[in-house]
């Protein structure tokens, strides 16, 4: 059988070898493979009646289930695109996604297309949404989209007729926080897509049986990797959206998972609770990504699971995975993010393109079959980012891109990898990379403030501690408890602060006249250095764990 080189030929290539075994697994309910192809060429059909133009983006707003999945592989199938938008995103996130990428079909559920309703005419490509309900509420009377169900989108059998497509086609855009403000969309081609799969499913070791327990949104790359390793090797993959971490160890034990990736702050709750027995007879890997791992957490896992291999991670949205640390070396090297993985190629670069003598602090460079197509719509960004290679052998016509991290790492002689810090100012909580300018702008849009600063303080549970200094409009009658349920209603859980520190005076600036995040992010390290360190409110780690993810 052949080779796999466009995204949804991982689903159909394994439906013609073993068209009975379980490929997806959700609350209960499984898919065969015969299933799952049977519905990926359903919503492909239906994206083909509907006429739109080729490379059209499908926008997929759900928690994880079955019609996610399939809507993302059929979109592919008819020579779209979709676009996976993380269900813990307010309607002004999710506009803003829509809009960017002018998002023409949009499949979502009932809940929340109510919630969405009133920003959606703000979306003018818009052309189709599709309800995962049994019915319809009325539409707007000014609506210049069409409603329907799910059951009526799915509902033509007839065989799709699936465009000729690349490799180097896109297939996805993966959208992810920058650091000067909104959220921009990487677009990853089929050839990214499979590639990655085919060297995470190597170096893991995957197999077809294997049972995947997919807890990281399918918006992100890691997340969506569960999916694409599973089918790559004909193995199921479990759908969980857990609330408390005890249901991911529950089902662990219901559905004998195999293999388990997840983010530091999940990780870190798990190792603290008791495990179900009899874990370690079926639990063969466990993999971390999105932030470093304590070794104190890490030591607990590994003797709740003796018999599972520890893998820890490390990649980049704009290129897939980058490098992973095998098992055998964890005891002798627990501080690296380890070597490329496999089919990759990392480097080592001073400034000026030349490569870092061993342990010598540069940029990581990442080259090879994983580097995206860059940033949608943002030609500065992709420049910034995405640039030539220096050429290394003489007489090659074509030059090379490769996706430069903003990430400084050193490299030991063996080529062992060890991170040392980004290079720009986006932070990181329970695994999510934030922007923030866009928490500034959230919470510039509350009216309650004058001037605001977003920094992160170092939290060795979450990664970073969001905290914001900020000068109130009426500083008279300004309530920080009102502020912080102001934003509650309009960002996700992970980017409400943990700290608010309320200033009378105008913040410093830079000599650009910018406010000067770093003189107040060392002001306040050095505030808490002199004192016990603030401790996360419970109610807030619970919050932002609840929606833990991987970059």
């Amino acid at each position: 059988m052949p080779a796999p080189f466009l995204l949804h030929h991982l689903i159909d290539l394994s439906a013609g070898r073993t068209p009975d075994a379980e490929s997806l697994k959700h609350r209960g309910h499984s898919l065969t493979y015969a299933q799952l192809a049977s519905l990926q060429d359903r919503v492909a059909r239906g994206l083909e009646l509907l006429g739109l133009e080729r490379s059209s983006r499908v926008g997929i707003y759900l928690s994880k289930c079955h019609e996610g999945v399939a809507t993302a592989f059929g979109a592919t199938k008819a020579g779209h695109c979709f676009v996976p938008i993380n269900p813990v995103l307010k309607a002004a996130q999710v506009e803003h996604i829509l809009r960017d990428c002018d998002v023409r079909v949009l499949v979502t559920s009932r809940e929340r297309y109510l919630a969405l309703k009133e920003t959606l005419p703000d979306c003018p490509s818009l052309r189709r949404v599709v309800l995962t309900a049994e019915s319809c509420p009325p539409q707007p009377e000014d609506a210049k989209y069409s409603l329907g169900t799910w059951a009526e989108f799915v509902a033509d059998e007839a065989p799709p007729t699936s465009p000729r497509m690349a490799d180097v086609d896109m297939a996805a855009i993966l959208y992810t926080s920058g650091s000067t403000g909104k959220p921009k969309g990487v677009v990853i081609s089929h050839r990214n897509l499979v590639s990655g799969a085919a060297s995470v499913s190597t170096y893991l070791e995957n197999r077809a049986d294997d049972r995947l327990l997919a807890v990281l949104p399918l918006s992100f790359d890691a997340g969506f990797s569960q999916l694409t390793t599973a089918f790559t090797v004909g193995g199921s993959a479990v759908l969980l959206d857990y609330t408390m971490p005890m249901e991911v160890l529950k089902t662990l034990a219901r559905e004998r998972i195999t293999g388990l990736t997840a983010v530091p702050p999940l990780y870190i709750q798990l190792a603290e609770l008791d495990w179900p027995e009899k874990l370690d007879e079926h639990l063969r890997y466990f993999a971390n990504t999105g932030g470093k791992m304590p070794r104190e957490t890490l030591a607990r896992l590994r003797a709740r699971v003796p018999a599972a291999k520890p893998y820890l991670m490390y990649g980049l949205t704009e290129a897939f995975r980058s490098s992973f640390l095998p098992p055998a070396e964890v005891d002798r090297r627990p501080d690296s993010i380890g070597r490329a993985i496999p089919n990759q190629e990392l480097l080592v670069l001073r400034p000026d393109g030349t490569p870092c003598e061993p342990n010598e602090p540069g940029e990581l460079v990442h080259r090879g079959s994983t580097v995206s197509l860059g940033y949608w719509n943002d030609p500065e960004k992709t420049a910034e980012r995405f640039r030539l290679l220096p050429r290394r052998i003489q007489g090659l016509v074509l030059p090379e891109m490769a996706v430069f991290s903003g990430d400084t790492v050193q490299m030991d002689e063996e080529g062992f990898l060890y991170f040392i810090g980004r290079n720009d100012e986006m932070l990181k909580s329970s695994g999510y990379r934030i922007s923030p300018v866009e928490i500034e702008e959230a919470l510039y849009s509350t009216g309650l403030v004058a001037e605001a600063a977003a920094v992160g303080l170092p939290d060795e549970r979450l990664g970073h501690r969001i905290a914001v200094i900020l000068q109130p409009r009426e500083p008279a009658s300004f309530s920080a408890d009102v502020l912080l349920r102001a934003l509650q209603k309009s960002v996700p859980p992970y980017m409400v602060p943990h700290r608010v520190e309320v200033r009378q005076a105008s913040l410093p600036r830079n000599g650009n006249g910018k406010i000067d995040r770093k003189s107040l992010l060392k002001e306040l390290l050095d505030m808490e250095a002199a004192g016990p360190a603030l401790a996360v409110p419970p109610e807030a780690a619970a919050s932002v764990a609840s929606q833990s993810r991987a970059h």
